[in-house]
């Protein structure tokens, strides 16, 4: 695809698109990856998801609805290799995560359904914990898309929660992965912040390796990289810091949940209107997110709508 930017050969590629908090853990992890695969690694951190759809690395870590979206429209072939299992009881030793969703410790709201008609936060729309959660939630409960009356595109779930606490808006859905880091570096967050509502338990998100770029045993040596992360004594603290306990073995079957939401979101029909064309945009032609050809929502949708996203490439962390 013109425009993207690609690897020497001899170095393996790998692009994450998750959240900043957990780029030294995955930066340590494409390090060990290169080293199993006899590669010097290098990290990408992409804007947007045309790299995904132009299969141009070798390893990403990617939300899965962009993930399951590729597969299942046969754009690349690439394979579930591992996810993570993140620290804390709530995650049961599973490969899961969920979405808490937030309200300032100040404000009226005490349930899910007190949110209707406030300003929604969400982090990008391709991703599952902010933004296809919340949607699923809604068919659930037999809402419609007027149940967000305004809405805004923060950047990463960081900003989503910066937005939040500054007053920019009411509630956002927050990955708990991300939530736990910002307790872990500011525990004054549970006195400034509510939960209202924790959504989920999902299957976290996964990462994959490209069948067309790596062979299958080359596929498993990165596997394995992975899994073995959890008793490298450089790697731990890390892993720590990022909320990891340890990777493991997963399969594209393991997505088998996020299809079934997603494909209920759409039968609801509480996509957005520009939701398929914007997906299409980023990943079918590569347009950047600050395009001025980038699809965008007319100016009073019914339903959440897109903003040009504020954050930059460069990634945020909570304050230390």
């Amino acid at each position: 695809m013109a425009g993207i930017p690609s690897t020497p050969r001899n170095h393996l590629s790998v692009a994450t698109l998750l959240a900043p908090g957990v780029l030294p853990a995955y930066a340590m992890a494409a390090r060990r990856m290169g080293e199993r695969l006899g590669r010097p690694a290098q990290l990408i951190v992409p804007t947007d998801y045309a790299r995904c759809g132009a299969d141009v690395d070798d390893v990403c870590f990617v939300c899965s609805v962009p993930y399951v979206l590729l597969a299942r429209e046969g754009r690349i072939a690439m394979d579930a290799i591992a996810a993570p299992v993140l620290l804390g009881d709530r995650y049961g030793g599973r490969a899961v995560y969920f979405s808490d969703v937030i309200v300032r410790s100040d404000g009226r709201a005490r349930t899910f359904g007190d949110l209707a008609g406030l300003r929604w936060a969400y982090n990008e729309p391709f991703s599952h914990s902010g933004f296809l959660v919340v949607l699923h939630h809604l068919a659930e409960m037999g809402a419609s898309a007027a149940f967000v009356a305004e809405s805004v595109e923060a950047g990463y779930h960081d900003d989503a929660i910066r937005l939040v606490l500054d007053g920019g808006a009411d509630w956002a859905a927050i990955d708990s992965q991300v939530l736990d880091i910002w307790r872990r570096h500011d525990p004054s967050i549970d006195r400034r912040l509510r939960v209202v509502a924790t959504l989920g338990p999902s299957t976290i998100q996964p990462v994959v390796a490209s069948v067309s770029r790596l062979g299958p045993r080359a596929r498993l040596a990165a596997r394995d990289a992975l899994i073995d992360l959890a008793g490298d004594p450089l790697a731990r603290p890390l892993l720590d810091a990022a909320g990891i306990d340890r990777f493991v073995p997963v399969t594209d079957g393991d997505y088998a949940d996020i299809r079934r939401m997603f494909d209920r979101v759409e039968a609801a029909r509480l996509l957005p209107s520009w939701w398929w064309p914007r997906w299409e945009s980023e990943v079918g032609s590569g347009v950047s997110r600050r395009s001025p050809e980038r699809a965008r929502a007319p100016r009073r949708p019914s339903g959440p709508h897109p903003r040009p996203r504020r954050s930059s490439p460069r990634p945020s962390v909570p304050p230390s």
